[in-house]
């Protein structure tokens, strides 16, 4: 069987049926595992202390943030190859959740930072393409909005979604490009000298799964209602032609 046949629109609502509601209960407890574990059964950093634990919601959040975009530039990639409207459906669904992802990095950045750097914002490079990728999630639900033509307003937040990856892949790497930066390196790295303890690195990795799963979740569901949305709106255009 082949994956595009996953973009009739039919058959995409007969899978994800099968697929939100568990997904919805695995996050929900990988994030209770993961936030719990985290919080109140890990020692304090030896330098950070107790701020450490930010990360456990920090990390996953800006992972996801730079993650959805590239989710997003996938299945816009998709829609302007091959027309596919589940596609372009699944990243406008995706956007608002971007927003929500960027916003709990941001956040939890700042009040993390305050006590390492002796300042909430800083115009680091990554923090600033970070903070530019936040602009970009904000224009392109803002371009959805005012183009009343679905498709013209698939292809322009399509193209839209091309240049803000630019800061997608700038928020990732800023911190190799630039070496006098404030913000950190990566928290999961392969090289073990770069790489946290254990003791924070396992129940990071089970925050990571619980938001990826309720990401997943609420993408699936959103694109659900967008679809509905359209068959809505084309229902309304042929009354109104007839």
């Amino acid at each position: 069987m082949s994956l595009w046949e996953y973009a009739n629109p039919r058959r995409f609502m007969a899978l994800t049926d099968r697929i939100v509601g568990p997904a919805f209960v695995l996050s929900g407890v990988a994030l209770a595992v993961g936030l719990i574990w985290g919080f109140f059964f890990t020692p304090d950093d030896f330098r950070q202390g107790s701020t450490v634990k930010i990360i456990y919601l920090h990390v996953p959040s800006a992972m996801m943030a730079i993650n959805i975009w590239v989710m997003m530039l996938v299945t816009s990639l998709v829609w302007l190859i091959r027309r596919h409207h589940v596609s372009v459906l699944a990243a406008k669904a995706a956007a608002p959740l971007g927003v929500g992802m960027t916003l709990v990095a941001l956040f939890t950045g700042a009040i993390w930072g305050q006590p390492m750097w002796g300042t909430f914002w800083a115009w680091d490079p990554r923090l600033t393409s970070f903070l530019i990728l936040f602009l970009f999630y904000l224009g392109y639900i803002a371009l959805w909005a005012a183009i009343e033509d679905p498709d013209t307003a698939a292809d322009l937040t399509s193209v839209l979604c091309l240049v803000g990856s630019v800061f997608a892949f700038l928020s990732r790497y800023a911190v190799n490009f630039w070496n006098q930066g404030l913000h950190q390196g990566a928290s999961l790295s392969l090289d073990k000298e770069e790489n946290i303890s254990d003791v924070f690195w396992i129940p990071l990795l089970v925050c990571i799964a619980g938001f990826v799963l309720l990401f997943l979740a609420l993408v699936l569901m959103r694109t659900r209602t967008e679809i509905r949305r359209r068959r809505v709106h084309a229902i309304t255009i042929r009354e109104r032609a007839t």
